[in-house]
């Protein structure tokens, strides 16, 4: 059977009336950015925190525009890393600088920042919260503690297109990039489940 999107169209933002009717959509974050702006409210940040935004705007709690206040009061580079360092004391950044840090710490010869470590960087320098340390951090990466989840569902689109392509039946397409969009487009506007399926190209053929 056919399956009909003719009906699930998604409406415009101001047609919505529920954040459970929201999310039932794909929002790109430059689309989040613009509503956030329409409502008045911070449109900065990663995409999780834009949703957050908006949550709060449906639960009558709009989110504070929070400045990175902290950023003024660092005055020099501490010298040694240890556990114990503050976050916001050594003016972390995602720097080698850091990576040798948490490499000795981890033995892992390349370290990597993983996204969840990405999203909680960012948290604690919005709050501004001066108790959160390196060993914090670290026990993020290890998954024993959690602060901010980064928001996958921003990988989305890159997941539908790497399974559409891995598909045989897509090497009949000569430009497989756009026949990708073309179905992305019908599922990101409606409420189907946000992911590529042979059945859905059979159905668009």
């Amino acid at each position: 059977m056919r399956y009909d999107f003719s009906m699930e169209t998604r409406p415009e933002f101001k047609e919505i009336k529920s954040y459970e009717e929201f999310s039932k959509y794909y929002w790109y974050r430059e689309e989040l950015i613009l509503i956030c702006k329409q409502l008045g409210i911070c449109a900065t940040g990663y995409k999780a925190e834009l949703n957050q935004r908006i949550t709060d705007y449906f639960s009558g709690k709009p989110s504070q525009n929070i400045k990175y206040r902290w950023t003024q009061e660092v005055k020099k580079e501490v010298s040694e890393l240890s556990l114990e360092t503050g976050l916001l004391e050594c003016n972390f950044r995602f720097s080698q600088r850091f990576r040798d840090f948490f490499s000795a710490q981890t033995g892992i010869k390349n370290f990597k920042f993983n996204v969840d470590m990405v999203a909680t960087v960012r948290k604690v320098q919005e709050t501004g919260d001066t108790s959160f340390t390196l060993g914090d951090l670290l026990d993020i990466f290890y998954g024993r503690k959690t602060c901010a989840r980064y928001d996958k569902s921003c990988l989305q689109w890159n997941k539908f297109v790497q399974d559409f392509c891995a598909d045989s039946e897509s090497a009949r397409f000569k430009n497989k990039l756009k026949a990708a969009a073309r179905l992305w487009k019908e599922v990101r506007d409606s409420t189907r489940e946000k992911v590529y399926t042979r059945e859905l190209l059979e159905q668009h053929s």
